[in-house]
């Protein structure tokens, strides 16, 4: 069986939220930046992680650290949007099936976190 975030690794390159649905678990929670609440299930789950896709994913995205333990990781990401730098750490649990369970993602600075939510909900919009 494969990593979850080897996993991971690959489907967040290819933005390929179809991957998605073997690696999170039926009952993965989401833990948005700008979300009051958690996102429970893996379709709201899914939704979002896509939207992040689409976003985030541009040429300057990478992971540029990794924390990971026996179930959890923290991999902190840089990337730039229309002139604004983003710091943002991913932090994942999985289960015993080594599908994730708890994906949370935390970002920085304040500028970021607005220029975020704006494009995060325009996307949402669209997908939904």
């Amino acid at each position: 069986m494969r990593h979850p975030i080897e996993t991971w690794h690959e489907i967040a390159s290819r933005g390929d939220a179809d991957g998605l649905d073997a690696l999170l678990a039926e009952d993965v929670v989401f833990h948005s930046p700008v979300v009051h609440t958690p996102q429970r299930g893996l379709a709201i789950t899914k939704l979002y992680l896509s939207a992040a896709f689409s976003v985030l994913n541009n040429e300057s995205f990478r992971y540029v650290r990794e924390v990971i333990g026996e179930r959890d990781a923290v991999l902190e990401f840089t990337t730039e949007i229309d002139g604004i730098h983003i710091n943002g750490v991913d932090i994942i649990h999985w289960n015993d099936d080594s599908k994730i369970d708890d994906f949370k993602v935390m970002v920085r600075p304040l500028k970021a976190i607005n220029l975020l939510h704006a494009q995060m909900k325009r996307m949402l919009e669209q997908l939904g």
